[in-house]
C-alpha cells in the first residue's frame, strides 16, 4: 500500500516550496518541520492587531500600529553608529522612524522623500517624542491588502523570520488538496465543525484574539482528527493483537479455594472482580491484553496470584516480571506462602543465576515442572523456554513500552498480557497510552487498612522531627526518610543522602541504615535485608524505595523537601507505609516559602488518599508528559490536540474508531476509505501496516 496521490505535494521536499532553499530547510528541522505536511500543523500561536489607522493620535504607545504615512525627510547619522532617523507624518501627527546599523541607500529606496508608504510597527514614546524603530512592515499604498488586519504569529527558531514562516505556510495552503470527510456526520454536524480544508485555511488565517483558542471550533476539528487517527492506531493493534488467536485457558477453581481458604481475610469486591475478568479474558479464544490498574496497597499482588493459578489450572505456565532484581526478589518471597498453600511450584530467574543452577531452572521450566517463574527483565533472554506459557503479567507498565509488551506477548504461542500498574492514570492518559488495552480497576483498600496521617512541616523544625522519631524508635517502630532529589544528578541525591544518614546516625545512633541508587546491588539487598528484619529502624533512601518495598512494622515516612517530588511520586512512597497494624504517619517536610502551586500540591496528598483524584490533579497542574515522564512514557506527540484540556474529545475519539472498526475492519467503506486518507496524511504508518496485513 502506497500512500495515495492526492497527498504528494504535501509530502514533497520542503525546497519545493516557494522562498525556501537547504538552509531555511534545515533550520526548520528544528521546528519540528520536515515536509509541507508539517507546516499545516505549525499553528500560530498568537497574533498582531494591524488593523489600519488613521493617526499614531489614536493609541496609546507602547504598542503595535499600521498608518498610512507621508515621508518627509531624512535624517543619516553623522557619526558611526549614531540610528538613522527618518520623519514622516500621517493625518494628523508628525513622528520618526528609526533605524540601526542600515545602509542609505537601501532606506531611500524603500522610503522615498515625498511618497506615501503603509507602515505597520511598534510605536514608543522617547523623551516625549512618538517613534518607530524598525518597522515590521513599509508597503506601498497599492500593496495594501497584502497586509492581513490580523495577522498570525508562529514559533520561529534562530535564523528563520515570521515573513519566511507566513510565506512557506501559504504556499503549502495554496497545495493543500480537499479530501473526503472522515468524521462521523452526525458527530460533525452536532459540534458545528468545519471540514478539514476550511478548519486548515481558518487556523491559519485568525481575525481576532479568540480565533487563536484551543476551544475554537477549527482548532478542535483538527485536534480531533489527531486524537481519532491515534486511537484508530490503537483499536487496529488491538484488533491484530486480538486475530493472534489465543488459547482457551479454562481454570477449576480448586488452587484458587487453596490459597483463598489459606488467607486471614476476605478479598474485597474488586479482587474478586478483577479476577474474575481476568479468567473470563484467558477462556476466550482471543488474546487478552488487560490493565490492571489499583492504588498503592489495594492488593493487586493477590490478584496476579489468583490469575496467573488459573493458568495453572488450566495446564499451562504463567510468569510473573518486575522492573528491578529487588521488586522481583518481594514479589517471590510474597509469592512463597500463597504458591505453598496452593501446592505449586514457584521460582525466581534474574540476572544473578548463573552456571549450573540457572541451567537446572531452564531445564525445569522447558519441561513444565514450575507452574510460576518470576523474574526481572531477565526472562526475555533468548534461552528462556517455557513449555507451555499462557500468561505473562508485567508489573509496573510505565518501565515498559508498548514494543516490550508485544515482546513478551510472543514468548508463548499465545500468550494472554496482563499489566500491573500502582501509579493511577487520570482517564485521558489512560486511553492514550494504552487505548489498545482493556482495563481493570482495584478502587477498594482491603480490609483492615488505617487510614495514613499525613502533616506538613516546615524544614525548620528538623530538630522537632528528629525528637519525634527518637520517641517512636523506643517504642519499637521503624521509619523511611526520603533524602530530596537534588538537581538530576544521583551524584549529588547521594551526597545529601550520606549528609543526612551521618546527621540522624549522629542523633539517633546505630539504628539508622542507607540506601541510594548509586550502591552496588548487593548492598542495596542487604540494607534492606536489614531493615526488613528490624535490624535498622530508620532507612535513609533515595527514591529507590518508592515502588514495591513492603515492610509492615514500618509506620513512620519522612519526606525531606517533599514540594521537589510529583505527586504521583509522593503518593507512592507514602504508600510504603501503612502496610501493618499501627497506626501511619506520613510528614511532608517543605523548604518555606512555599510558592502557591507548592502548597495546593502539598495540600491535596494531605487531604486524600485517592490516587486517582491526587492523578488528576497532578495532570491539571504538571501536564501529561511530565506526569509519566515523557522520556518513557511513550506518549504520543499531538501537534494540535492538549491532552490536558482535551480528554473528553479522547473518550469520544476512542468510541468513534472502535465503533467504526466495527462495522467496517478494512475499512473499505467510503467513510472508511477517508479514515485511511487521514492515517496516511497524520503518517499512522503503523496502522496503515496493520490493515495491510489484515
Amino acid at each position: 500500500m502506497s500512500r495515495p496521490a492526492e497527498l504528494f505535494p504535501l509530502f514533497a521536499d520542503l525546497e519545493t516550496l516557494d522562498g525556501v532553499g537547504p538552509k531555511i530547510a534545515k533550520l526548520f528541522q528544528s521546528l519540528g518541520v520536515e515536509k509541507p505536511k508539517d507546516l499545516l500543523f505549525l499553528l500560530p500561536h498568537s497574533g498582531v492587531d494591524r488593523s489600519r489607522k488613521a493617526s499614531v493620535r489614536d493609541v496609546v504607545p507602547p504598542c503595535t500600529v499600521t498608518v498610512e504615512v507621508e515621508v518627509a525627510n531624512h535624517l543619516p547619522p553623522r557619526t558611526k553608529g549614531k540610528p538613522y532617523r527618518i520623519n514622516v507624518r500621517d493625518s494628523l501627527l508628525e513622528f520618526q522612524l528609526v533605524y540601526f546599523h542600515a545602509r542609505g541607500d537601501y532606506l531611500t529606496k524603500l522610503l522615498p522623500t515625498g511618497q506615501r508608504r503603509l507602515i505597520s510597527g511598534k510605536l514608543e514614546l522617547f523623551d516625549g517624542i512618538a517613534q518607530m524603530v524598525h518597522p515590521d512592515h513599509v508597503l506601498r499604498v497599492e500593496e495594501a491588502g497584502e497586509l492581513p488586519p490580523f495577522e498570525p504569529v508562529y514559533p520561529l527558531t534562530a535564523g528563520i523570520t515570521q515573513k519566511q514562516v507566513a510565506k512557506a505556510v501559504a504556499a503549502t495552503l495554496a497545495r493543500a488538496p480537499v479530501l473526503p470527510e472522515w468524521i462521523d456526520g452526525p458527530l460533525l454536524a452536532r459540534e458545528g465543525w468545519p471540514d478539514w480544508a476550511t478548519a486548515i485555511a481558518r487556523v491559519h488565517a485568525p481575525k481576532a484574539q479568540m480565533d487563536l483558542s484551543p476551544t475554537d471550533p477549527a482548532r478542535v476539528r483538527l485536534a480531533y482528527d489527531e486524537l481519532f487517527a491515534h486511537q484508530l492506531t490503537l483499536s487496529l493493534a488491538r484488533a491484530a493483537m486480538r486475530r493472534g488467536k489465543g488459547q482457551v485457558t479454562r481454570g477449576t477453581g480448586a488452587l484458587q479455594r487453596k490459597v483463598l481458604a489459606s488467607l486471614p481475610y476476605q478479598p474485597t469486591g474488586a479482587q474478586t472482580r478483577a479476577v474474575a475478568e481476568i479468567a473470563l479474558d484467558l477462556e476466550n479464544p482471543l488474546r487478552m491484553n488487560r490493565l490492571l490498574q489499583g492504588d498503592v496497597g489495594s492488593g493487586k499482588t493477590l490478584v496476579a496470584f489468583l490469575s496467573l493459578l488459573v493458568a495453572v489450572e488450566g495446564g499451562g505456565q504463567g510468569v510473573m516480571m518486575a522492573p528491578t532484581e529487588i521488586l522481583a526478589r518481594q514479589h517471590f518471597e510474597g509469592l512463597e506462602p500463597l504458591a505453598a498453600a496452593a501446592g505449586v511450584r514457584l521460582e525466581l530467574l534474574t540476572g544473578r543465576d548463573k552456571g549450573a543452577e540457572r541451567a537446572a531452572k531452564l531445564a525445569d521450566l522447558a519441561d513444565g515442572k514450575i507452574n510460576i517463574l518470576v523474574g526481572t527483565h531477565a526472562v526475555f533472554q533468548k534461552d528462556v523456554h517455557f513449555q507451555d506459557l499462557r500468561l505473562a503479567i508485567v508489573d509496573e507498565q510505565h518501565r515498559f513500552g508498548v514494543s516490550q509488551r508485544m515482546e513478551l506477548g510472543a514468548k508463548g504461542q499465545a500468550t494472554d498480557t496482563l499489566v500491573m500498574t500502582a501509579t493511577p492514570i487520570p482517564r485521558s492518559l489512560a486511553l492514550a497510552s494504552y487505548g489498545d488495552m482493556d482495563v481493570s480497576v482495584l478502587d477498594e483498600k482491603p480490609a483492615g487498612r488505617k487510614p495514613i496521617r499525613t502533616a506538613l512541616v516546615s524544614t525548620a523544625r528538623m530538630d522537632e522531627v528528629v525528637a519525634h522519631l527518637r520517641q517512636a524508635l523506643a517504642e519499637g517502630r521503624q521509619a523511611y526518610w526520603v533524602c530530596p532529589l537534588v538537581e538530576d544528578s544521583e551524584v549529588l541525591d547521594y551526597a545529601s543522602a550520606e549528609a543526612r544518614f551521618a546527621h540522624l546516625r549522629a542523633a539517633l545512633g546505630d539504628r539508622v541504615g542507607l540506601v541510594h541508587g548509586q550502591m552496588p546491588p548487593a548492598d542495596k539487598d542487604a540494607a534492606m535485608a536489614r531493615f526488613v528484619a528490624g535490624q535498622t529502624q530508620v532507612l535513609v533512601a533515595t527514591t529507590v524505595i518508592e515502588v514495591g518495598v513492603n515492610v509492615p512494622n514500618a509506620s513512620i515516612m519522612v519526606v525531606e523537601r517533599a514540594e521537589t517530588f510529583g505527586l504521583a511520586q509522593l503518593h507512592q512512597l507514602r504508600g510504603r507505609v501503612g502496610r501493618g497494624t499501627a497506626e501511619s504517619t506520613c510528614l511532608l517536610m517543605y523548604q518555606a516559602p512555599l510558592t502557591e502551586t507548592g502548597e495546593r500540591r502539598l495540600k491535596v496528598l494531605r487531604d486524600t488518599e485517592d490516587g486517582f483524584r491526587i492523578a488528576e490533579e497532578d495532570l491539571s497542574m504538571r501536564g501529561a508528559g511530565d506526569l509519566i515522564g515523557t522520556a518513557q512514557s511513550g506518549l504520543p506527540r499531538f501537534r494540535v490536540a492538549d491532552l490536558e484540556r482535551q480528554a473528553a474529545l479522547m473518550a469520544i475519539a476512542q468510541s468513534d474508531a472502535r465503533r467504526l472498526l466495527a462495522d467496517d475492519p478494512a475499512l473499505q467503506s467510503p467513510r472508511g476509505r477517508a479514515a485511511r486518507m487521514l492515517l496516511w496524511l497524520l503518517e499512522q504508518d503503523r496502522a496503515i501496516r496493520l490493515l495491510s496485513v489484515g
